[in-house]
């Protein structure tokens, strides 16, 4: 690290080395501004920026999210709006910012310290000096249109979250748990009702209140240029010291030397409804205030015991309410880092009428767990694993360390010291290790079970649904009267006026100060690869890590491949094709993945109970899973996991072998799954985004995906099939299981990925000696399979079909079309494609500009998918999704038929961001090892295609770009090219389908059940499935361990 220049007015507070990680810590604060700094040092070829400033106000006006969004806008010696943007994509960089209760955070997002550097005090200006102008104002945070709509980037934002269970009562435990006067009470995103009458004057007095450099810390991660750093920051205080108030004027620090929140002098409970026409399940929310956030040992113990009470199946809380007594379908825990910390645990999918029972229930199982003796073996097992998890992620994250940072700087002192202590070592779990059995439990009482808090008991109402969408059209109609022709008429001009000022063209001089840097400090990561078994077939290779594998092959015939990389972990996974699985029992995965790591298993003739499984697999693992391989290339096949450190590299393997081929078909474990899969289905129905994926799965994937197989649309029919089966004949579900485990787990549908230094491991191909032993090894490796083939006659041939589909449950709409596109890497479209993509979807780029930049939709974005040969075009949470769609596509007839020019700069912009995307695929080891099997084994790629692609790239023509433009992205705007699928609010669906009729689309308008899929599972005649008690023999359901999501993904 070069030395620091000797006159700068930032100097070293603290500077260590944490004992775990490869990282040194450095804290700066300027002695003339106040200003904080903290760089973490790390090898790798990202450097990441979290520019911070805490922030805090007492009102739901929203003036700290619009200022966000605000600052983006221009600054003092950049008057443009989209100048830091459209600079910032030529430096490998990307700008993104987020609004929290306690702070907001600016962050840059870059390849290499270069481009940094460059972008670095161009940002700081933005955010310490922005331009804040009125017309800025009114189109980025709220306006009515012409048509007497309300809109805004901001607007429609939070137009999207404000009526949404989670939203509804989290605002309503706030103002429960703070008075008026504490910040934390109050909605920083901003209020629809406040937002429409929020002035730009209010968020110019918030930005001087708050944003000075004395309550600003960058923190920066990667590797950094000291001298040079410091030489930017002591210039941009030059540049800026006459715009900020005085430096010794008095500042009173946020929340530091604000009035602490007092503590609870009462438990209240509060029933909130949100609207929701499936009115069979709510939620609960329960929350705590938990001890000062700069006690460092009760802050560690709370994340045990957290880990302890609800952390797996095996945790108290999870195997009593979810796993035995079925009152839930999973108990989540979350902590808020505050002065306080919040604690809060939610329990999903209650049944409506037993929600007060249940959150009674939670407390008494807390309370005999305090009284109790506590599984102390297994409480410091979790330590243990906490440890591990600590030094995995110093590895595995891309930004180690930021978050702590952050909160330090937030409510710690100011001279790094609590900082040091807390990140030099782990000292803490030694100390966490020696407590008592005692004082564990006098912890649950002092803080949980006997302490005052607040629950939130979430009820869902279709009667409310109604009112919101009555209400919100009387508000309109009322708006359009109120306002006339001639006031919507003056309006829809102010607009244009507004639009016309901040869309003034940047001066090309401007841009071209700035050229795209150097490359020479971008280092990417490097692996070396070796191979064994089948993998051999891929080539030979000669390297040092591929004689050391050969010296232990034995000739086993498992294809294995290994990433070797500098680490103190192994991560092994199987990768496991699908399609030897019935395509009638595809569906029948989820519940077999579920289980995975939550079944009894056999052990030398006992039965070991899955509740001692997870305690087993926790003690000897970091992470495990089992999920679809989206981030290796290929959605249709499966890949399980596990991670270790690597001195257990043996037991990892031998986890396997006992979960796949010794794990029992409990009819308990199958049946609390099924039960706890079909309660979360009402919740996952509740989001437009997460919907709209799932109706255009069931339109573009055929029955044989095992994507579509295990989607929410189809888990909603076939899982009360399956429910049906395990109360009347269990014996058929119990069958088909096996069927699934017999036609996965054949030699010829395995392959394996280990990535570790190799140099550490014993054994690292014999050890799977063991593993393969009762397998006929005689078939030969089946192909992977692809994507393509396992998609519909529909998404082979889009332009035929287009859906409208209503939800209560969301305020705003989404929207989503695909067509054709490249099926393959090598197709000689595709670096012109790729270059067309990046300039469409560009921050400040034409889309950017056009849509966002207007208010018409909080994003939208082109995507290709080489996997399944289609591109997309979605529109996220827009007020109106029919005009974001009509603005997207005359952006594109204006490139495709040559009305618009190229700007040779904004291309050059388009390449870097493929530069910055190529190195956020390396930006870690464990991700650049990843990298290395996916272009190898998953898609028969040299391991420097990426290197290629790029050459390729860089010499894409005009014309080629103009080419792509007409020939393949235009087609995803076109009807009769393209498929169409639109969520919406019902107040919405009349106008959409009328707009988008005007486009040549004739949308059906169809339910979200309309689209459903049993495949098959047909319950016997007379048989009404939907009467039938959903209490079955046995536990309730288990929530995988690492995943809830729609994909369930997984990777090596």
């Amino acid at each position: 690290m070069p030395s620091v220049a000797r006159n700068s007015s930032f100097k070293i507070l603290q500077k260590f080395s944490p004992d775990y990680a490869p990282c040194t810590i450095t804290k700066y604060e300027s002695k003339r501004t106040g200003m904080s700094v903290v760089v973490v040092d790390r090898e790798g070829p990202k450097v990441n920026g979290f520019f911070t400033l805490a922030t805090e106000i007492h009102d739901d006006s929203g003036a700290p999210h619009t200022l966000e969004h605000l600052c983006f806008m221009g600054s003092k010696s950049y008057r443009y709006k989209g100048v830091l943007d459209k600079l910032a994509t030529r430096a490998y960089s990307n700008t993104n910012a987020w609004t929290a209760a306690d702070h907001t955070a600016y962050t840059l997002d870059t390849a290499g310290w270069e481009g940094f550097a460059q972008i670095l005090p161009i940002y700081l200006e933005h955010v310490v000096v922005p331009t804040l102008t009125d017309a800025g104002c009114y189109t980025e945070v709220h306006h009515v249109d012409g048509t007497g709509h309300d809109a805004g980037v901001v607007y429609s934002e939070m137009q999207g979250v404000q009526n949404t269970q989670g939203e509804l009562m989290n605002l309503r435990a706030k103002r429960l748990l703070y008075p008026e006067n504490v910040g934390f009470r109050y909605e920083t995103g901003g209020m629809m009702e406040q937002l429409r009458v929020l002035t730009a004057d209010r968020i110019r007095k918030f930005h001087r209140d708050m944003y000075q450099p004395k309550n600003l810390c960058l923190v920066i991660v990667g590797g950094v240029d000291h001298t040079d750093l410091l030489q930017i920051l002591d210039t941009f205080e030059d540049s800026i010291i006459g715009d900020i108030p005085p430096p010794d004027t008095p500042f009173k620090r946020p929340w530091v030397d604000s009035e602490p929140a007092p503590p609870l002098t009462k438990s209240v409970i509060e029933t909130v409804e949100f609207p929701e026409e499936d009115e069979s399940s709510g939620e609960i929310t329960i929350t705590f205030f938990g001890p000062s956030c700069n006690d460092l040992i009760h802050a560690s113990a709370l994340n045990i015991l957290l880990v302890y009470l609800a952390g797996s199946s095996a945790s108290v809380l999870e195997n009593t309410l979810v796993e035995k007594e079925q009152v839930a379908s999973a108990v989540y825990y979350s902590i808020e880092i505050r002065p306080k910390i919040l604690i809060q645990f939610a329990l999903s999918s209650v049944a409506t009428e037993s929600l007060e029972e249940v959150e009674k229930r939670f407390f008494e199982v807390l309370r005999e767990t305090a009284a109790n003796p506590l599984d102390m073996t297994y409480l410091k097992d979790c330590i243990a694993r906490e440890r591990r998890m600590v030094k995995n992620s110093a590895e595995t994250s891309t930004t180690p360390f930021s978050e702590p940072i952050i909160y330090d700087f937030l409510f710690a002192g100011r001279d790094g010291s609590m900082l040091k202590d807390d990140l030099s070592s782990l000292k803490e779990y030694d100390e966490l290790v020696s407590w008592p059995e005692e004082r564990w439990q006098h912890w649950i009482k002092s803080w949980m079970s006997d302490a005052n808090h607040v629950t939130i008991l979430g009820r869902p109402s279709a009667k409310l649904s109604k009112k919101l969408e009555s209400e919100e059209k009387t508000r309109i109609e009322e708006q359009k009267k109120k306002l006339g022709p001639e006031g919507l008429a003056a309006l829809e001009k102010k607009l244009a006026e507004a639009k016309a000022e901040n869309d003034r063209d940047i001066p090309r001089e401007l841009l071209a100060q700035f050229p795209v840097p150097s490359t020479k400090s971008i280092h990417f990561i490097g692996t070396t690869t070796a191979r064994s078994g089948a993998a051999r077939k891929l080539g030979q290779l000669d390297n040092e890590v591929q004689r050391l594998v050969d010296n232990d092959d034995t000739q086993l015939p498992l294809f294995i491949h290994f990433e070797h990389v500098q680490s103190n972990f192994a991560h092994v996974s199987l990768i496991i094709s699908t399609e030897s699985v019935p395509i009638p029992l595809r569906p029948l995965l989820t519940i077999y993945l579920e289980n995975m790591f939550t079944s009894p298993i056999e052990r030398k003739g006992q039965r070991v109970e899955f509740e001692q499984v997870i305690k087993e697999l926790e003690k000897d693992t970091v992470d495990y899973g089992i999920g679809i391989g989206s981030a290796i290339g290929n959605p249709e096949v499966l890949v399980m996991r596990i991670s270790v450190e690597v001195e257990k590299y043996a037991s990892a393997i031998q986890w396997l072998k006992e979960l796949i081929w010794n794990g029992i078909f409990d009819l308990e474990r199958i049946a609390s799954t099924t039960v706890r899969l079909l309660a979360d289905i009402p919740e996952a129905k509740r989001s437009g985004s997460n919907m709209l994926a799932a109706v255009e799965e069931m339109i573009h994937s055929a029955p044989a995906s095992i994507v579509r197989a295990r989607s929410t649309l189809v888990n909603a029919l076939y899982l009360k099939g399956v429910r049906h089966y395990l109360r009347k004949d269990p014996e058929v579900i119990i069958g088909q299981l096996e069927e699934i485990r017999n036609a996965l787990f054949q030699f010829s549908n395995l392959r394996v990925a280990v990535v570790a230094n190799v140099g550490k491991l014993l054994q690292p191909v014999s050890s799977w000696k063991d593993f393969i032993a009762d397998l006929d090894t005689s078939k030969p490796l089946n192909p992977l399979e692809k994507r393509i083939s396992r998609i519909s006659e529909a998404g082979r041939n889009p332009g035929k079909l287009s859906y409208m589909v209503p939800m209560p449950t969301i305020d705003s709409s989404f929207a989503l079309s695909v067509a054709k596109g490249p099926s393959s890497l090598k197709d000689p479209q595709l670096p012109a494609l790729m270059v067309a993509l990046s300039y469409l979807n560009a921050v400040e780029g034409p889309l950017w500009v056009a849509v966002r930049g207007t208010g018409l939709a909080y994003g939208t974005s082109f995507v290709g998918y080489t996997d399944s040969g289609q591109i997309s075009y979605s529109v996220y949470r827009s007020p109106n999704a029919f005009k974001a769609f009509q603005t997207g596509r005359s952006v594109v007839e204006g490139f495709a038929n040559g009305k618009t020019d190229f700007d040779p700069l904004a291309l050059e912009g388009a390449i870097s961001s493929i530069v910055l995307s190529l190195a956020n695929s390396q930006a870690t080891v464990a991700v650049a090892a990843q990298l290395s099997f996916e272009l190898q084994v998953m898609r028969e790629l040299p391991s420097d295609w990426n290197n290629q692609m790029l050459e390729k790239v860089r010499g894409v023509k005009v014309n080629e770009i103009r080419a792509v433009m007409k020939d393949l992205v235009l087609p995803v705007l076109t009807a009769a090219t393209a498929n169409l699928v639109v969520t919406c609010a019902p107040v919405m669906e009349e106008e959409l389908v009328k707009g988008f009729q005007g486009l040549g689309f004739t949308p059906e308008v169809r339910s979200l059940t309309s689209f459903q899929d049993d495949y098959g599972m047909k319950i016997p005649e007379g048989e009404d499935i939907e009467g039938e008690d959903d209490e079955i023999d046995g536990e309730d359901g288990y929530i995988d361990h690492e995943e809830d999501d729609e994909s369930n993904d997984d990777t090596p």
